[in-house]
């Protein structure tokens, strides 16, 4: 029976990615060697490394002036990093969910944080619209994809101060203007590789003004410096990104990307509007093309767990809810194909019947 792979991270990637990095373990490059034991010093692997950060530049449009970092830690390093080399004073924090959260209280410990905004009284099931970023914040911090409530920002938001943003579960999905971010990070395991490899695109012009000394493992400008490689790098992640990179840039880039999200976001959410089952939790005009939340109908609460059963005998995997919010979530990045959905919808229609 095929799988069909809706796990929110680690995810589904790519057929090419999973087979080229397959070949690469079992021999790198002819060399005789496992990608898991070569050098990262050696000429072989330096390559792999620039090669990806010129290939991700390319596929999302990175000007002059930024710098792109593979580092590990995730993006929860991140939460504290970016505080560490960006906030002197003040921080301002849009507060959408579980993980900006997270990086809220990391900040704190580094300086002031103002929350311009909060959706928390409403469950998160809505991106704030109207607030103020302060003129005199370091910087702006946003999540864009909100993975556990289902709702994301996909426009580039102006600011009167550098944004950040945590693009985690969104990044390669479309088209978009880095020049008006500060600095963007993510864990890569979503939309980029396997586990183990965060991303970071800084502005260089950002660092070297916070008054603290900074951990030479938590400064960007000691990794800039370095070429990503101050310490060992997550070899065997970054090589999956770069196959990751070349799949994207050979499927058309950013752009088919995002025709081809909102193609099976569209289905997968006409479905369960139309469903007398299920009914979708976040606001309609902030729906995550990435991640499609929803629950059942009141009243049907008891059909859940026959579902879930369901789903899963029809190849179903990973549709469960996060543990905190349940219900269900289809993760629907990059990777997943037209296939995948149309076979998730045939599944909800499929149990409807036997209702």
């Amino acid at each position: 029976m095929k799988k069909y792979n809706f796990n929110a991270g680690p995810s589904i990637l790519s057929q090419f990615a999973i087979e080229e990095t397959a070949k690469a373990i079992l021999d790198f490059n002819g060399s005789g060697l496992s990608l898991m034991e070569v050098s990262h010093r050696s000429k072989e692997f330096d390559a792999v490394l620039n090669e990806t950060v010129e290939l991700f530049k390319e596929v999302l449009g990175v000007p002059e002036g930024y710098q792109v970092l593979f580092l590990g830690g995730g993006a929860s390093l991140q939460f504290c990093m970016v505080p560490y080399n960006l906030l002197n004073r003040k921080a301002a924090y849009l507060n959408t969910g579980t993980w900006a959260n997270k990086a809220m209280k990391e900040a704190k410990l580094f300086g002031e944080v103002v929350e311009v905004a909060s959706s928390k009284d409403d469950n998160y099931t809505h991106i704030p619209k109207d607030y103020v970023i302060p003129a005199d914040a370091d910087y702006f911090h946003i999540t864009t994809n909100n993975t556990i409530f289902g709702t994301e920002i996909r426009k580039d938001l102006d600011s009167p101060v550098p944004l950040v943003a945590d693009m985690s579960s969104d990044i390669f999905s479309r088209p978009m203007d880095v020049s008006k971010y500060g600095l963007i990070y993510g864990g890569a395991q979503k939309n980029l590789s396997c586990a183990g490899v965060a991303f970071v695109v800084v502005r260089e012009d950002l660092l070297g003004k916070v008054e603290r000394p900074i951990p030479s493992m938590l400064d960007y400008r000691i990794h800039i410096k370095n070429n990503s490689m101050f310490n060992t790098p997550p070899c065997v992640p970054v090589f999956t990104a770069l196959q990751t990179l070349k799949w994207l840039k050979a499927t058309g880039g950013v752009e088919s990307m995002q025709r081809r999200n909102q193609a099976k976001a569209d289905l997968l959410y006409a479905a369960i509007d139309n469903s007398k089952l299920f009914r979708g939790t976040a606001a309609k005009e902030d729906r995550s093309v990435m991640n499609v939340c929803f629950v059942m109908q009141e009243g049907c609460e008891a059909y859940e767990k026959p579902f879930l059963e369901f789903a899963q005998s029809r190849g179903m995997v990973g549709i469960k809810g996060h543990r905190s919010v349940g219900g269900f979530r289809a993760s629907i990045y990059n990777a997943m194909d037209l296939e995948g959905v149309q076979a998730l919808v045939d599944c909800i229609a499929d149990f409807e019947k036997t209702v």
